[in-house]
């Protein structure tokens, strides 16, 4: 039996002309050489392109430009080869898999809001030509004997229309499931990726490419420059490395193993994130703000974090923890769209917060010690003398001993989580279609917020991720900034049912 997109189809080609008619037949014939897919997927990409089709149908685009917006030459070869590629988990990602427990996944999340809303259709055709580009996002996880891999899936990888609560956890345990997920909503496209695959560099590379492909499908003329991948270019190896096997082992290591710190106080939700807030600020008020504490921003609103903090927490003794995500890629530079971070931990005894200016010369000393490429050095030695200790043990028996190490200590040792994206730039051609753009952070074990932070088009989103409904610590920050005569416009959601 027929469904209803085989109904519209056959009537849409019954009105067309012969002349039209051979050209959709001719278009559907390159279609079928360059798909060779399993039947069932095949009929659903098939699918893809008639729907593309009948959406131009509707707006009036001629058949001739819709055929050209849908070439079959942005498949590429992708669909037409056998699986053959397959990746071993980059030093960051192999603890990832390994540590998930029931509920909890290490999950990020990038959104950008479109002028206009976004049409499913192109959304779905714009991930059927960029996946091409990023062979390792279009895996499967598996499981070895020793260490988890990403196995590449051909397949067609399909968006969603959002119903959930955002980052929530990915099912992956299906043969060849995919490891991220497309989601849209009004005018907005977002990407949420498990963390095995990729950072936030690598994340906001793909959001960029698939943003601009789908433009492209809806008629804005693109003109592309340094900031943003071709969608059509051949992918390199460089870009999917393991980019941590080329950082030099440092002569000393440093490990992982902290105290615990203190945790904000608030009973955790049953739903997490029970509620996402976005403080949206204006970038030049807030480089003036750091400036008059003689910091960066990532300073200035690491300062307003630790006092938002003690606001939020019943505990008088204690350290306080902030962990800060670093970009390796400012020491080793590298086009890998795969992990390439380490981190830092920014601690300060609860009793020493007393106000705003008073903490932040040792939050300055700390950041530039803590996070400099020597300190990263240092850890990562650590990471792969861990590594090559566990190299040989089966994974049946390191992944329980995972789970427990992180349930117990991971998130334990840090109160909360600044991770900052920095500046998105896009061609402007691109940029003029985008409203505002944001990143979140998927929960932690313990931790009652995450924060990070994205900035484009002069406005910098921070953005919380809240574990429970205890409004204590996004008041503060919006009190603080207020005060250094910070513009803040709030937005998000209400709390999701508990």
């Amino acid at each position: 039996m027929k469904n209803n997109q085989d109904n519209y189809f056959e009537e849409y080609i019954k009105n067309q002309s012969d002349e039209k008619v051979e050209i959709l037949k001719d278009f559907f014939q390159e279609f079928h050489t360059h798909c060779l897919l399993k039947n069932t997927e095949k009929k659903i990409l098939r699918e893809d392109f008639e729907k593309a089709i009948l959406y131009y149908e509707t707006i009036g685009v001629p058949i001739e430009k819709a055929l050209e917006l849908l070439d079959i030459k942005y498949l590429g070869g992708f669909y037409a080869r056998p699986p053959i590629l397959w990746f071993a988990l980059d030093d960051a990602a192999k603890i990832y898999p390994m540590s998930m427990k029931h509920g909890s996944m290490p999950i990020f999340r990038m959104s950008v809001y479109l002028k206009k809303d976004v049409v499913p259709e192109l959304l779905q055709m714009a991930l059927n030509f960029t996946i091409k580009r990023f062979p390792s996002f279009a895996t499967t996880l598996k499981k070895g004997f020793f260490w988890h891999y990403l196995d590449t899936a051909k397949r067609r990888f399909c968006i969603e229309q959002e119903s959930d609560i955002p980052c929530q956890p990915i099912q992956v345990s299906y043969s060849g499931s995919q490891s991220f997920r497309v989601l849209h909503y009004n005018n907005r496209i977002s990407v949420e990726f498990f963390h095995v695959l990729t950072d936030g560099t690598g994340g906001m590379t793909f959001l960029k490419t698939l943003t601009a492909e789908y433009l492209r499908l809806a008629e804005a003329e693109i003109v592309s420059d340094e900031t943003l991948w071709d969608v059509n270019n051949i992918p390199s190896e460089e870009e999917f490395e393991n980019a941590f096997a080329k950082v030099p082992q440092s002569d000393t290591a440093s490990g992982f193993i902290d105290k615990s710190a203190v945790q904000m106080s608030g009973r955790l939700a049953i739903n997490m994130p029970c509620r996402i807030v976005h403080l949206k600020i204006d970038t030049l008020q807030l480089k003036e703000a750091a400036k008059k504490y003689n910091t960066t921003v990532t300073g200035y609103l690491l300062l307003l974090m630790f006092v938002a903090g003690k606001a939020a927490t019943d505990e008088l003794s204690g350290d306080i923890s902030i962990q800060v995500p670093v970009n390796m890629r400012k020491f080793y530079p590298s086009e890998t769209v795969r992990n390439f971070s380490m981190y830092c931990g920014i601690r300060i005894p609860i009793a020493k917060i007393s106000d705003t200016p008073s903490i932040i010369d040792e939050i300055n000393e700390q950041l530039h010690k803590k996070a400099s490429k020597e300190a990263m050095n240092e850890m990562l030695t650590s990471t792969e003398k861990m590594v090559n200790m566990l190299k040989f043990v089966p994974l049946a028996v390191k992944q329980p001993v995972a789970k427990v190490i992180y349930g117990f200590l991971g998130d334990k040792i840090f109160t909360n989580t600044l991770s900052n994206l920095g500046v998105v730039e896009m061609p402007a051609s691109i940029s003029k279609h985008i409203d505002s753009m944001d990143f979140i952070l998927g929960t932690a074990i313990t931790n009652r917020a995450g924060c990070s932070v994205v900035t484009f088009d002069n406005t910098t989103n921070f953005s919380i991720a809240k574990m429970t409904v205890d409004p204590s610590f996004e008041e503060k920050m919006y009190d603080l900034l207020q005060a250094d005569g910070v513009e803040v416009c709030v937005e998000g959601s209400g709390y999701y049912e508990n």
